[in-house]
């Protein structure tokens, strides 16, 4: 006699914006569509191409140059992408389009990396990935014979930036934790501030924002939740340290040395009072921390459309912290 239950076919458990789909045996089916189609603004003036970072997991990051030489040494400048640590690449084009504009804005050299995704790789892979891009540059920097874009008489890596949005914050967070201030043990690459960007940060206990947040919202409590069930390691809440910095188990920051750190949120963002929370207690620590909110803004709003007022706004506001922190002591 068969057992039926040996021809039940597999059925969706997990549905994420239609780019993941998790099935009950297991299986995992994941599209690289993009999760809006936005026309790419690429005029010429700033050059990219693709590199890769690390053979081992096939990860690979985007350089961004200005086309025009300048005169003086380029400032490097991250930008790790969100997506809830599951979804989002490089070349999408919010990602790219905003890249594009921060390298001719900025007048920099900006590195994109892509770092591995969940369910596929749970927490800390992402984490790590981020650490390496970095390692890479460090590796560059050294070298006899590094990338083209990156001899020492063009780029200055004394002058990094390291920014991220959404999950790309929860990265940088934990990359300025693990690095600490100074950068040591990177030398020559001196990173002088981050940049959070609606850090992706979770909790057990809800927030007035999360718990009230509309659920029409780009990020809503119900795909917050469902990152973190995809992303973190099997069986762990929440409050598990690679969500929320202030959690049970989570190191105490209050004697960590960090670089100064710029916070940016939209008020109408779900984790806006996680963020707020995140300022306020490492500001009450001596942190050098900035904290900028913008109005009627939701999640996920600054590179949904850079090149609108508030992006020209904002875009202001990092060229600033980059000069303030770019004096050599």
């Amino acid at each position: 006699m068969s057992n039926t239950n040996d021809t039940t076919i597999p059925y969706v458990v997990e549905d994420c914006r239609g780019l993941i789909q998790l099935y009950s045996d297991g299986s995992i089916v994941r599209s690289s569509q993009p999760l809006r189609d936005i026309p790419v603004r690429d005029d010429g003036s700033v050059l990219w191409k693709d590199l890769l970072f690390d053979p081992v997991h096939d990860l690979h990051l985007r350089l961004y140059k200005p086309a025009s030489s300048t005169n003086t040494k380029l400032p490097i400048y991250y930008y790790i992408h969100g997506g809830g640590y599951c979804v989002g690449y490089r070349n999408w084009p919010n990602c790219h389009n905003y890249c594009l504009r921060l390298c001719s804005e900025l007048q920099a050299l900006i590195i994109s990396p892509d770092y591995r995704l969940a369910p596929e790789n749970r927490l800390p892979a992402a984490i790590e990935d981020g650490f390496a891009s970095v390692r890479w540059l460090q590796a560059q920097a050294v070298s006899d014979n590094p990338d083209s874009w990156l001899p020492t008489n063009v780029v200055d890596f004394g002058r990094v930036f390291v920014c991220g949005d959404s999950a790309g914050g929860n990265i940088v967070h934990h990359l300025a934790v693990q690095i600490g201030a100074g950068s040591p043990g990177l030398e020559p690459v001196q990173i002088r501030g981050y940049i959070l960007l609606n850090p992706f940060f979770g909790g057990n206990v809800r927030t007035r924002s999360e718990a009230e947040g509309p659920t029409e919202a780009f990020l809503n409590l119900e795909n917050i939740d469902r990152y973190w069930r995809l992303s973190l390691p099997i069986g762990a809440t929440r409050d598990h340290p690679f969500a929320n910095p202030f959690g049970p188990a989570s190191p105490n920051l209050e004697s960590v040395a960090l670089d100064p750190i710029l916070v940016v949120v939209g008020d109408h963002d779900l984790l806006r009072d996680r963020i707020e929370d995140y300022v306020k207690r490492l500001k009450e620590w001596g942190k050098k921390i900035q904290f900028v909110e913008f109005e009627e803004q939701q999640h996920a709003f600054i590179t949904l459309d850079p090149y609108s007022a508030v992006g020209n706004k904002l875009m202001q506001i990092i060229k600033e912290f980059i000069v303030d922190n770019s004096v050599s002591e």
